[in-house]
């Protein structure tokens, strides 16, 4: 009954017109979420948006995770392209297919990822977080952070996805460490996912080199080496100092936004389980397609 009242209440707080959700509805959402085995947890290194319509060896990695994951229940994703000032989760029931990019072909625009939202698990989110107020966001959906990878994984879009922000006034070991309350969702079925690039250097993008495999500064393959060792040692304090690692770190994370999604999904790791990284390649001298699976 606790539950229900929590649920009634903060339903209340959600901008959605009288009437759009039924008590039946109500009912199936209190009954969502129950105990499961642990949800493994990604990180995707997204790269181009037009990864979301191109049949390459990246999408390829993606496709695989997709066929040996676990289906789960609804999917919570920390993108790079939602930063806000303060914490929000998406709690529409219809996200919709935000194409928060410019200068590519229309095919690309056309792209719908129709999958619904939960507002039980944006609910459920929220409750779970008590070190910060978490705001339930109608307005947002799914930027091409989440849905051109997650397409992949769910090509039906027949699994309910959620995104979180980041607040970009907080500092790494400050998402690090909210991450960790996240934990609990892992047991509720809920697969969390993580998606930025570990190097990622806009500004000094090789355009030249589009075409070379594996290319690569000499900057981009050393701050990529140290990441790869801190994430399969379990040593993570250096990812979250990271300002603090030097020239090839500075160069690789001119700013967070596409890093501290890594430090979500590693936040996320228990003892004993296993990490293993896929796509982990360089590309056009300044981005890392790099992406990991923990469980």
């Amino acid at each position: 009954m606790e539950r229900r009242k929590f649920l009634l209440n903060a339903l209340a707080l959600l901008p959605i017109t009288a009437g759009a959700m039924t008590l039946q509805a109500l009912g199936k959402m209190t009954e969502s979420f129950g105990s499961t085995e642990l949800m493994p947890v990604l990180f995707l290194g997204h790269g181009s948006p037009m990864n979301a319509i191109e049949d390459n060896e990246f999408v390829q990695g993606w496709i695989q995770q997709g066929r040996t994951l676990p289906k789960p229940s609804a999917i919570l994703c920390i993108s790079a392209h939602w930063e806000t000032n303060g914490t929000y989760v998406t709690a529409m029931p219809k996200p919709q297919t935000i194409h928060d990019f410019g200068g590519f072909p229309q095919a690309l625009f056309d792209v719908q990822y129709p999958a619904p939202g939960s507002p039980e698990l944006a609910l459920e989110t929220q409750k779970i977080i008590t070190t910060t107020k978490v705001g339930l966001d109608d307005k947002w959906g799914l930027d091409h952070g989440c849905w051109s990878v997650v397409k992949h994984l769910y090509p039906n879009a027949d699994v309910p996805v959620i995104q979180m922000s980041l607040d970009y006034n907080r500092s790494a070991k400050y998402h690090y460490e909210l991450a960790k309350e996240l934990a609990a969702l892992r047991r509720k079925g809920v697969l969390i996912v993580g998606s930025g690039n570990l190097v990622h250097n806009l500004r000094l993008v090789a355009w030249d080199k589009m075409n070379t495999p594996d290319y690569a500064f000499d900057w981009a393959l050393e701050a990529k080496a140290k990441m790869n060792e801190y994430i399969l040692s379990g040593n993570y304090q250096p990812l979250i100092d990271y300002k603090s690692q030097g020239k090839a770190f500075d160069l690789a994370i001119p700013t967070p936004d596409h890093f501290l999604p890594l430090l979500y999904t590693l936040a996320l790791k228990e003892d004993r389980e296993h990490i293993s990284l896929f796509n982990d390649k360089a590309l056009m001298g300044s981005l890392s397609m790099t992406s990991l699976r923990i469980g």
